[in-house]
């Protein structure tokens, strides 16, 4: 019979058999080493740790509800050790194509905010088809012209297509896997892009 502990993660609590305790306790502290020296550590952690919520819930059934070793493990495959990211570089050069492939199973279709001009529709659009948002902007107000539909295809898109709020989020709105290697690269240029926009505001 094994012990069972409660875990609080991103504000959901889990029931965790021991052994997958140690082991998922053993990995977030691998996590946290990794990223030890970035300044965005904090909010890496918690995207990395809401993302972790999230795969760990769908294992929760009404006929199961203690998380167990294979169910951690499961996670950590998802998710990636950080050591594999160490020649992250290099592996994406020599299996772009093949990446480029695996990321169009991850690509989901959201408003982007930070790019938005109206709804953020267009740069939503744009991001999961990977087009230049102008292009897109192009043809709905083409399309608005002549006939008005435009218009009605983006009130309903605006409508139906939630908000790409979160990290996760907004990685599956560009088709990239949601793992610690870009939980991480995404924080970082967000704070990197912010504290630019902050410069040219005290310009």
């Amino acid at each position: 019979m094994k012990k069972t502990v409660s875990v609080n993660l991103n504000g959901q609590v889990f029931s965790i058999d021991e052994d997958a305790f140690d082991k998922l306790s053993q990995y977030l502290q691998n996590i946290e080493q990794h990223f030890a020296n970035e300044n965005e550590r904090k909010e890496i952690i918690a995207d990395i740790e809401a993302r972790i919520a999230e795969l760990l819930k769908e294992n929760i059934t009404d006929f199961k509800e203690v998380i167990n070793i294979s169910d951690v493990e499961a996670v950590i495959k998802v998710m990636g050790e950080p050591n594999d990211f160490a020649d992250e570089e290099e592996s994406n050069q020599s299996q772009s194509q093949e990446q480029y492939i695996n990321y169009k199973r991850y690509r989901r279709m959201y408003r982007d905010p930070d790019n938005r001009i109206i709804g953020g529709v267009c740069s939503g659009l744009s991001a999961y088809w990977a087009l230049d948002p102008s292009l897109v902007r192009v043809i709905f107000i083409v399309l608005a012209i002549f006939g008005g539909s435009g218009l009605i295809i983006y009130l309903i898109l605006w409508i139906v297509l939630p908000e790409a709020r979160t990290t996760v989020q907004k990685l599956e709105m560009r088709g990239e896997p949601v793992n610690v290697s870009n939980i991480g690269s995404f924080v970082k240029e967000e704070f990197e892009h912010v504290k630019n926009q902050f410069k040219k505001k005290r310009k």
